[in-house]
């Protein structure tokens, strides 16, 4: 877990970040609601409305602009003060109201709410702060991953007026000057031994590199003035190309080479060879907040490594299933080999993944009404990674548009080292992706406008990555993914949340190295090096993030299953769906009883 708390969770979870048209105002009565549901929602609207003034990034992908021109000083004492002062007033306030006197679908919320407040407020006990406050950024949560195509005129941030161009303006400024505190932070932990692994350090090494490497006229910070909305006269597109070249030059490049120059002379010849949080001072309490924080549960690490190995077991047993239905004489690892190296499982050009998925997008959504009665209105689009960052991003990504369509989703594909983007993981990618995944529960969500705002736009990862891996086991309903070798690439990608399992918990908490953890990868699937690299270096960067894919995954079908058996030929996907989604993201405690409530109203 990095340091600031919910700026971590911003920036490494940005692809997943949704969106709304414009600021919410107080939410209204609804029919049944009561004295107490609307003390709840009051309290859910002033909390949200202060919390977008702290964070007034979240405001801007949600399409408010009241703090359009500013970043939120991240980084700073004063910011953890504040956010910890919120959650706990926010608390005490939540426990004053009467729960059994709320509305079913308000008593949810109540649950959610007090669960995210009490588990936030772990991430600021003095055991936790005293490491992460001093790992302040790395190549997945810095704000080089994420700020650079934020403010491209491709991202989330609005250019459509003169105002919106000056904004940014006054944002990169601030952008900039973060990493002054960044650099500040880094040094009193450099003074304390807790500092970042040296391979991380590298990679923002390489990630500033690139950035700087792009110069003025091509750089993505230069990307808004390249092309202009109507309306923007003449005068003020001279004036902002003027303005934003200075910028670049002046103040947003020396700051990348200032960073990047103590990175390289300073910190990494300070930076450890170890990989695991378990080699920090206080490295065990802050991997077991990390697990809880991305799973919603109390687990232990030995119980997520033994479970991630029971995982493993079985899906290669389902793999030499599917070897055995092609026909293919060898082993399972000779099987891997044949996957990674075949030439007809290579994709001939970014442009042919593209349209493939866009084949694949079309077949889902001749089957998706058989299994679900909520459709997003969000319309989806399929794009390639942006090419500064496509190196250290995953496979795919999902970015949320809006609820007014002004802003589509967007499904991501990687493009990098082409050939290992392999064809018989395509079908599999889009639905954890695409639909029914990432774009139905965020749509889904955010297009409810009866939520209140932290449910419509909060959420947690086993939740959102939960559904998401779900959404692939759908794969018989949706007719994708059956095929053997779809299928294969459907059990690769399900092998890759399981050995998530193994691996984060070996390198967090059993002292694997990363050498050891790429292999383990290797060795269990089809995952060419490539990605098993990259997947490594994220779980050092990013501990017990990857837990919550599978955690979440399991959680859901063990729901589905005792569901099917409570109601027999009643089971009804669509409501069993719905159930599911129609209330945003839920910790997983919250979401098991809400099913468990459905199937009893459906009895």
């Amino acid at each position: 877990m990095r340091v600031p708390l919910l700026l971590a969770a911003l920036l490494a979870g940005v692809s997943a970040m949704p969106a709304a048209a414009q600021q919410q105002p107080a939410p209204a009565a609804l029919p049944g609601e009561g004295a107490e549901d609307a003390r709840l929602k009051a309290l859910f609207h002033a909390s949200d409305e202060a919390s977008l003034k702290r964070n007034p990034l979240n405001a801007l992908f949600r399409g408010d602009l009241r703090y359009a021109d500013q970043l939120g000083n991240y980084y700073t004492d004063a910011y953890l003060t504040a956010e910890l002062a919120a959650s706990e007033a926010d608390l005490a306030a939540l426990r004053k109201i009467d729960r059994a006197k709320l509305t079913s679908v308000n008593r949810i919320a109540y649950d959610v709410f007090e669960a995210d407040q009490l588990r936030a407020q772990k991430g600021f006990r003095a055991d936790i702060l005293s490491v992460s406050k001093y790992l302040p950024m790395d190549h997945f949560t810095g704000f080089q991953a994420f700020y650079p195509d934020f403010a491209s005129g491709q991202g989330a941030a609005p250019f459509k007026t003169v105002l919106d161009y000056d904004n940014n303006l006054k944002r990169n400024v601030q952008y900039a000057a973060a990493y002054d505190r960044v650099i500040g932070l880094f040094r009193e932990g450099m003074q304390r031994k807790i500092v970042q692994p040296k391979l991380v350090v590298t990679n923002m090494i390489e990630q500033f590199d690139n950035l700087i490497a792009q110069g003025v006229e091509e750089s993505v910070f230069y990307g808004p003035v390249t092309k202009f909305p109507e309306g923007i006269a003449p005068a003020d597109q001279a004036r902002l190309k003027a303005a934003y070249a200075a910028q670049i030059r002046d103040v947003i490049l020396p700051a990348h080479q200032k960073i990047r120059a103590f990175l390289a002379t300073e910190y990494l010849p300070a930076a450890r060879d170890s990989v695991g949080t378990s080699a920090l001072p206080g490295g065990a309490a802050l991997y077991a907040y990390a697990i809880e924080s991305n799973t919603t549960l109390p687990l232990t690490a030995e119980y997520v490594h033994t479970l991630g190995l029971s995982e493993v077991k079985r899906i290669l047993t389902e793999m030499e299933a599917q070897k055995a239905k092609v026909g293919f004489q060898g082993t399972l690892q000779e099987f891997f080999t044949h996957l990674r190296t075949e030439k007809r499982f290579q994709p001939e050009s970014a442009d042919a993944l593209r349209i493939g998925f866009e084949a694949i997008g079309k077949r889902v959504d001749a089957r998706i009404g058989e299994q679900f009665s909520l459709i997003p209105k969000t319309p989806l689009e399929i794009r390639p990674v942006p090419a500064y960052r496509e190196k250290t991003d995953a496979a795919g990504s999902y970015a949320s548009g809006t609820p007014d369509g002004s802003r589509p989703g967007v499904f991501y594909f990687n493009t990098y080292d082409l050939p290992t983007r392999y064809t018989w993981g395509m079908e599999t990618l889009y639905l954890h992706e695409g639909a029914p995944g990432h774009h139905f529960q965020i749509s889904l969500a955010q297009e409810n406008a009866a939520l209140p705002a932290f449910m419509r736009f909060g959420g947690n990862t086993a939740y959102v990555e939960g559904w998401a891996l779900y959404a692939e086991t759908l794969h018989d309903e949706l007719d994708v993914g059956v095929e053997p070798y779809q299928r294969m690439g459907g059990l690769n990608d399900e092998m890759l949340r399981a050995m998530r399992l193994v691996v984060d918990s070996g390198l967090h908490a059993k002292g694997w190295g990363r050498d050891q953890a790429i292999d383990y990868m290797v060795t269990n699937s089809p995952m060419s090096r490539t990605d098993a690299t990259a997947e490594v270096e994220r779980y050092i960067a990013m501990p017990g993030q990857a837990l919550s894919y599978k955690i979440g995954q399991l959680t859901i079908l063990k729901a589905k299953a005792k569901a099917k058996a409570a109601l027999g030929a009643k089971f009804d996907p669509r409501g069993f769906h719905a159930a599911v989604l129609d209330t945003g993201a839920l910790p997983m405690p919250v979401l098991e009883k809400k099913i468990d409530d459905w199937v009893a109203g459906v009895k």
